[in-house]
């Protein structure tokens, strides 16, 4: 926290912090994967570039570079132990001032690991799961800012999540403002339809997921087609195949949509979800430079 290791238990903000009432922070999600050559964190640089793209949009300034917040994580993910885990890197106005303009509350900034297990589930990625089009839609560029991953906008996923939850579906698809296929609460949607993958593009309000980008390229480089354009919703209902992707998810294969049976999972699918998987892993040196070595972990706790 701020520049200093602390104990688990001792990671605490004020309850007038300004993130807690306002949502004004940025965070990211980043995996580290174990390895044959140890563990590895998974398009590391990347994410934190994001994370200061983000914080540059929302008037956060981090006080740190890529370069200082990538060798305190993988320090913390060694004094950890952790062979794998999730990463959690998270910017936010803290304790100041109250009120919509705070310049004078500070930004703090905080690094947390932990074992966290694919987020719809390890059987997802082989069984897939159900989705459910939200009545609520994705937040427009016209009123927040659909490419920085902010705090305060995940309000819009959760309602959609809660949604699909409570109706007994395991996952969300969120539309833009202009009834057109936008993406999952937390993943990115692919369409495969007529011997094309199909993604939806920027004009579509979407966050621009690094795990988006991966899987493009793995895809492309296994020769398929992939365009990124408009989908409609119907077009869900008349897909060959749908997969979601995202750092917490990884690759998920989509079985249902509205009660519409879908191939699960697919041969591009399972073709694509292999080769990712390596990628993560270590085990495609094609891919090895996504994958930044942490070092031997060691046996100090933080």
């Amino acid at each position: 926290m701020n520049g200093e290791f602390v104990n688990w238990d001792d990671a605490k903000v004020h309850v007038l912090s300004h993130g807690l009432h306002y949502g004004t922070g940025v965070f990211e999600g980043i995996r580290a994967y174990e390895t044959p050559d140890g563990p590895a964190v998974f398009r590391h640089r990347e994410h934190l570039d994001r994370l200061l793209k983000s914080a540059e949009l929302y008037y956060l300034d981090i006080p740190y570079s890529v370069e200082e917040l990538r060798e305190a994580t993988n320090d913390l993910i060694r004094r950890n132990g952790l062979s794998s885990c999730y990463i959690r890197p998270l910017a936010f106005r803290g304790y100041g001032e109250m009120g919509l303009f705070a310049k004078g509350s500070p930004v703090e900034v905080t690094i947390a690991t932990w074992t966290w297990g694919a987020y719809l589930g390890e059987e997802s990625k082989l069984k897939g799961v159900r989705a459910k089009v939200s009545s609520w839609r994705r937040i427009a560029p016209s009123g927040l800012i659909p490419h920085a991953k902010a705090s305060g906008q995940y309000l819009n996923s959760i309602l959609a999540k809660t949604e699909s939850a409570n109706a007994g579906y395991d996952e969300a698809i969120l539309l833009d403002d202009r009834g057109m296929v936008c993406e999952g609460s937390g993943e990115n949607i692919f369409v495969v339809r007529d011997g094309e993958i199909l993604t939806p593009g920027h004009t579509a309000s979407i966050l621009d997921g690094v795990s988006r980008k991966s899987v493009i390229q793995v895809a492309q480089d296994l020769g398929f087609t992939v365009v990124e354009r408009d989908i409609s919703r119907s077009e869900l209902y008349l897909a060959e195949e749908i997969f979601l992707t995202g750092t917490a998810a990884e690759l998920v294969p989509v079985r249902e949509i509205d009660d519409h049976a879908i191939t699960c999972p697919g041969e591009v699918t399972r073709a694509i979800q292999a080769k990712y998987e390596d990628a993560l892993h270590g085990r495609a040196p094609e891919y090895a430079e996504w994958l930044d070595p942490v070092g031997e972990p060691s046996k100090v706790a933080s």
